[in-house]
C-alpha cells in the first residue's frame, strides 16, 4: 500500500546554485520535505562541509547530513582504477566519473534506509551525470520517482537567481570563471576554454599552483599493488594501513610541483564531445609508477589482458555501467594479477612534470639468471635460436608462398 502521506525526497546537495535552487522548488513549489544529502568521496574540506550545512540550513530544508564514503570509494573502485592503469582515452583518471557514480549509490541507499517516495539530483540534461544518477536510482529503488528540476524545466542561471532572491535567499551567485570539484582522486576544471577546441586553460584556472621548484625524489612501497608507503627527501619511510591516507600524502607533496595537469577530450554518455581540464597530481603518479612496476614483475600476456580488460572496466564505469555484474567479474580478474606487484617505485619529482626513475622488487623479472637482454644468454644456444626462428617463420612463409608475395 502507497503511503500517501509520505512527502520525504532526498537530494544530492552540494550548496552550489542549482542544488540551491532545486531545494527551493521541491519545498515551496512540490510541497515536500527534503531531506538534503551531501556525499563526500574525498574532495570536501571541514571548512568546506560546514558551509554546506550552512546553505541547507538557510534553505530550511528538514534534515541535512554528510555521508562520508571515501574509503568505501576507494576499497570499491579506486584500487581497481590503479590495479587496471585506467586512464581514460590514455590520458584522464576518471576523476569525476568514478565519484559521481558512488556519490549516487550513496544517495539511492540512504533515500532507502530513510522510506523517502522521491529523490531528487540537480543534473541538467547536457552532461553525464544525469545518466549516471538516474541509473542508480532505478537499479537500486525503482519504487521511488525521480525529480530533476534543473534538467526538467530548462532554467537559465538567471531565473534561477531570480527565483532564490524572490524566496529571501541572497547571495553571491556570480558564476566563478572556473567549475571545480575536487575528490580523492583527482581535480576536474572547466572553464570557457573547454568549451572550444583549441584554447588551453590558462594557469590560473588550477587549484594548485606551483610553488615548489626544487626537485624531490620520493619512494613509492606497494604491496600487491596497493599503495602501502611513501620516503621523501630526508623523512623517514612511512607506512599506511589505509591507502586513502597514502594518496592524499602524496598529493600534499605533488600538488606544489603543479604535476597532473593536463585537459581530457571525450565521449560522452549521451553521444556528444566533452572536454574538461584536470589536474591530478598524485593519481597519475601512482598509475605511472604501478604500470612501470608491472612491467617488471608480470608476464607479456598477464600484461595483455589487463590492458584489454582494464580499458573496458574504465569505459563501462565512465557510462554509469558499474553495477553491471560484469564489473565484478573483471575486479577478480584485476585482483588476482596483484599477487607479486609488491615493490619500490623511485620517483622524481620537477616543476610541471615527474620522472619514474626505475623500481626495486624481489619479484622483479629482469633478475632471472636466463641471460641479459642484448649482453648474454645463459640457457640456450645460438642454434637452439636459429631453429626457434626457422618454425617461427613457416606460417609467413606459406602465406607468402601461397600468394606469391
Amino acid at each position: 500500500m502507497t503511503d500517501t502521506n509520505n512527502n520525504k525526497v532526498v537530494l544530492a546537495f552540494s550548496g552550489g546554485l542549482d542544488t540551491s535552487y532545486c531545494a527551493q522548488y521541491l519545498a515551496q513549489e512540490k510541497g515536500l520535505d527534503v531531506y538534503a544529502v551531501a556525499v563526500n568521496t574525498g574532495g570536501f574540506s571541514d571548512e568546506e562541509l560546514k558551509q554546506i550545512a550552512q546553505r541547507a540550513e538557510q534553505l530550511n530544508v528538514v534534515d541535512f547530513k554528510v555521508l562520508d564514503c571515501t574509503n568505501q570509494y576507494y576499497e570499491e573502485c579506486v584500487k581497481y582504477l590503479i590495479f587496471g592503469n585506467i586512464l581514460r582515452n590514455q590520458t584522464y583518471p576518471l576523476s569525476v566519473s568514478a565519484e559521481r557514480m558512488f556519490q549516487a549509490l550513496a544517495v539511492a541507499n540512504y533515500t532507502k534506509e530513510l522510506g523517502a517516495k522521491y529523490v531528487a539530483h540537480g543534473s541538467t540534461g547536457a552532461g553525464n551525470d544525469q545518466v549516471r544518477f538516474d541509473l542508480a536510482f532505478q537499479i537500486i529503488m525503482p519504487e521511488v520517482e525521480i525529480i530533476t528540476p534543473i534538467r526538467d524545466l530548462q532554467l537559465s542561471r538567471e531565473a534561477e537567481i531570480d527565483y532564490l532572491k524572490a524566496n529571501g535567499i541572497h547571495d553571491d551567485w556570480e558564476k566563478a570563471a572556473y567549475s571545480i570539484n575536487q575528490g580523492l582522486w583527482g581535480t576536474s576544471v572547466g572553464g570557457k576554454e573547454t568549451l572550444t577546441s583549441h584554447q588551453p586553460l590558462p594557469e590560473e584556472a588550477y587549484p594548485s599552483q606551483l610553488q615548489q621548484t626544487e626537485s624531490l625524489q620520493v619512494t613509492l612501497v606497494f604491496a600487491q599493488g596497493e599503495l602501502k608507503g611513501l620516503q621523501w627527501g630526508n623523512e623517514p619511510a612511512k607506512t599506511y594501513d589505509n591507502p586513502v591516507e597514502a594518496i592524499n600524502q602524496l598529493n600534499k607533496l605533488a600538488a606544489p610541483y603543479a604535476i597532473g595537469r593536463d585537459v581530457h577530450v571525450g565521449d560522452t554518455i549521451i553521444g556528444i564531445k566533452g572536454r574538461v581540464g584536470f589536474e591530478a597530481a598524485a593519481p597519475l603518479i601512482i598509475i605511472k609508477g604501478h604500470h612501470t612496476l608491472e612491467k617488471h614483475t608480470l608476464t607479456k600476456w598477464q600484461q595483455y589482458w589487463k590492458e584489454q580488460l582494464g580499458n573496458w572496466y574504465g569505459m563501462l564505469l565512465h557510462e554509469g555501467q558499474y553495477l553491471d555484474p560484469v564489473m565484478r567479474n573483471i575486479e577478480h580478474f584485476l585482483a588476482d594479477t596483484q599477487t607479486t606487484v609488491s615493490g619500490q617505485v623511485f620517483v622524481q619529482l620537477h616543476p610541471y612534470r615527474f620522472e619514474i626513475e626505475g623500481i626495486a622488487s624481489d619479484h622483479d623479472l629482469m633478475q632471472a639468471k636466463f641471460g641479459h637482454y642484448g649482453e648474454m644468454n645463459r640457457e640456450w644456444s645460438g642454434d637452439d635460436v636459429k631453429g626457434f626462428t626457422k618454425i617461427l617463420g613457416n606460417a609467413h612463409k606459406i602465406y607468402h608462398s601461397v600468394n606469391k608475395k
